[in-house]
């Protein structure tokens, strides 16, 4: 299995670059790399921000190779699917944040992979799109179900049903977007909004994260009680007093995620 397909610096941001030009084509095998990157992070403490991008200027990326289509005929969900299903869910559950840095167009399993995404920042000239029905396919790697979570039921059914394709200044003013960044300047955008939250106190942003994402799925009572324990946990840890201290002592906290 090719290590060139996913590119990762690692460090407190760690950055995982798509790579397999000139569209970065979601294929099995980069797939199952994406996996196995997502697992090691899982497991590095040290991680405090995660940012996804694409290599090149044409494509962040452009969703699954169509040469592939005829071969799944009346087994996708068999092997591909469920594949990008699970690699997908294991992005958006990643314990710390994560920014997807939306260098160029996000088309198909490209702009569903995004949507796994805490954040997302796209480069001005981006165009975003969940365009499967002009093929004769739908999304089928969660973009159904994410995107109505993030624009709105209504909003999702005209991007999904008509196969529309945003500008990026369009998919930003529904709120598809956090951020737009000025041409070629995505990855500034990105990694300064990274940065700043790899400062702040990192159990509470993963906690913060977590309580965030449940709250759609729970009654409101729940939530409340999940936030509850949550800051529980937060106030018994070391991060907390640190927090306090450099506060009243008017300097920038040291924590240590404990």
């Amino acid at each position: 299995m090719s290590t060139e397909l996913i590119v990762v610096e690692h460090g407190p941001v760690t950055t995982v670059r798509l790579q397999n030009p000139p569209l970065n084509l979601v294929t099995v095998e980069l797939t199952h790399r994406l996996d196995s990157v997502l697992a090691g992070i899982e497991a590095d403490d040290e991680v405090r921000c995660v940012i996804v991008t694409g290599t090149g200027d044409r494509a962040f990326c452009a969703g699954s190779d169509v040469k592939e289509f005829e071969s799944l005929h009346g087994r996708v969900g068999e092997g591909k699917l469920l594949l990008e299903k699970s690699v997908y869910r294991r992005l958006a559950r990643l314990p710390v944040p994560t920014i997807a840095a939306i260098q160029a167009d996000a088309l198909g399993g490209g702009l569903e992979l995004a949507l796994c995404a805490d954040l997302r920042v796209a480069d001005q000239r981006a165009k975003l799109g969940l365009p499967e029905v002009r093929l004769g396919v739908m999304p089928g790697s969660g973009g159904t179900q994410r995107l109505p979570r993030i624009v709105g039921p209504a909003r999702a059914k005209e991007m999904i049903l008509m196969g529309e394709i945003l500008d990026a200044a369009d998919a930003a003013a529904i709120g598809l977007l956090n951020r737009l960044a000025p041409s070629g300047h995505v990855m500034e955008v990105a990694m300064e909004m990274a940065e700043t939250i790899a400062a702040r106190g990192p159990i509470a942003v993963r906690e913060a994260k977590r309580a965030v994402d449940v709250a759609g799925d729970l009654p409101l009572d729940q939530g409340l009680a999940h936030e509850l324990d949550a800051s529980e946990r937060i106030f018994s840890s070391e991060d907390m007093l640190e927090g306090a201290r450099a506060f009243f002592e008017k300097r920038t906290p040291r924590f240590k995620g404990e």
